[in-house]
């Protein structure tokens, strides 16, 4: 592990499987070394994978099979900034028809329970525009959504 700061991310016997998806559907992910336990721990049995080397989009992290203790929350989330609605699409279709779940503004959770923000940097623009109305009226059209609509997110911007 190269990295001094690594993202450790607890699953429950899935890490290998959570990474591989990463690594196929994020650009600039990869799966690194995979660790098998050298005994039996409390949430598997010696030979099982322990951890998982993986990066997310240049981000490294850790998968721990640490059993199904904790769970994964809001708390914590990746977010991927878009640039374009088609980028959006196959980022958000990915984690969706992977068995993930819609949430609201632009997050969704994977099967894994990851939370996820899948932004278009045009809503971080149209939310900051410097006309405080401008960007209340895309700020207000975000909040209706589930995955953003850009071409909505820009029309309300305009007014």
């Amino acid at each position: 592990m190269v990295s001094k700061n690594t993202i450790c991310l607890w699953y429950d016997g899935t890490a290998l499987d959570a990474a591989t998806f990463y690594a196929k559907t994020f650009p600039d992910s990869a799966v690194g070394a995979v660790q098998r336990a050298p005994g039996d721990y409390p949430a598997g049995k010696q030979g099982d994978v322990l951890t998982v080397e993986f990066s997310v989009m240049g981000i490294p992290c850790l998968g721990l099979n640490g059993g199904p203790a904790f769970q994964h929350d809001e708390a914590f989330s990746f977010q991927v900034a878009t640039d374009d609605q088609a980028e959006t699409d196959r980022l958000w279709n990915a984690i969706i028809d992977n068995g993930g779940q819609a949430s609201a503004c632009g997050w969704c959770k994977d099967t894994w329970g990851l939370s996820w923000q899948i932004t278009p940097r045009a809503l971080m623009d149209a939310i900051t525009d410097p006309d405080p109305a401008a960007a209340k009226r895309a700020f207000d059209a975000m909040m209706g959504m589930t995955k953003i609509d850009i071409a909505a997110i820009e029309a309300a911007r305009r007014g």
